[in-house]
């Protein structure tokens, strides 16, 4: 696969593009390595991180992370590291990589680093342009990296799952986070709400409307949802009204949802 040039403006992490190419041509178990994220799929700012994937000779993902890391931090101004447990991945590591002592500040443009590096695989090599973007490929002199869609039958059984479990558990969420703030207890009710209220909604609406990304949470929904259907979403967000009252409207709308939310989506 040929390099494809983003249109986003990557050069405050050119250092980072140069090291990330040189270890591609450099290191035997460095097989394919890209930039996705918003430089990608769309929305890429100052305030964005530089999202990267590297696929790696099985069993070697852990040692090239250590590697690059360790080489990241002789050349470049690296601030801090923080490294999820190797846990987290089966196959892989992650780690975030701060140049900026406080990145939150926004005092600066962002250079923040999201690493994920993983054992080669057909679960990573395939991306779908739809969920990740058109990847900034670095690094794939033997085209491992394939753009096709995910797929369907697979996508579909996932959605079922969700529409199924969202509508067993409709009774008890309300309970849930009613009952939190009948309590006065905000804190347990808010994160209630949040998680069986409008996360489901959330999750029925990118069914309907973005079934490739109906895993994406609360994220992009100014790019995935229709312009009215975001905007009611944003109305239901705590603080926006009483919690006792954006739960009202919050479960009546899943109602809603859920009554047409049996058959696949016209979206595909």
């Amino acid at each position: 696969m040929d390099p494809w040039e983003s249109s986003a403006d990557l050069t405050r992490y050119d250092g980072w593009l140069a090291l990330l190419r040189e270890l591609g041509e450099t290191d035997r178990d460095v097989r394919v390595a890209w930039v996705g994220g918003s430089a990608a799929t769309g929305g890429w700012d100052q305030w964005s991180d530089l999202d990267v994937d590297l696929l790696c000779t099985p069993g070697e993902a852990s040692a090239v992370h250590d590697r690059l890391i360790r080489r990241a931090r002789e050349r470049l101004a690296v601030d801090h590291v923080w490294e999820l447990p190797p846990s987290t991945w089966p196959d892989g590591r992650q780690c975030v990589v701060s140049m900026q002592h406080r990145p939150g500040s926004l005092t600066e443009p962002t250079r923040v680093v999201d690493l994920h590096v993983s054992d080669l695989s057909d679960r990573h090599r395939f991306l779908d342009v739809r969920r990740h973007g058109t990847p900034i490929v670095l690094h794939d002199p033997d085209g491992l990296l394939v753009l096709r869609h995910d797929d369907r039958a697979e996508t579909d059984r996932a959605i079922a799952e969700a529409v199924d479990q969202a509508r067993q558990r409709r009774a008890t969420a309300e309970w849930l986070v009613n009952r939190a703030v009948a309590r006065g207890h905000l804190p347990e009710a808010t994160e209630l709400y949040l998680r069986f209220g409008l996360g489901v909604v959330v999750r029925l609406l990118r069914i309907r409307h973005c079934p490739w990304r109906h895993d994406f949470g609360m994220r992009y929904l100014r790019t995935d949802l229709p312009p009215e259907v975001a905007d009611r979403v944003y109305a239901l967000l705590p603080g926006a009204a009483p919690l006792a009252d954006l739960a009202a409207a919050c479960f009546l709308w899943m109602d809603e949802l859920l009554s047409g939310s049996g058959a696949p989506s016209s979206a595909w």
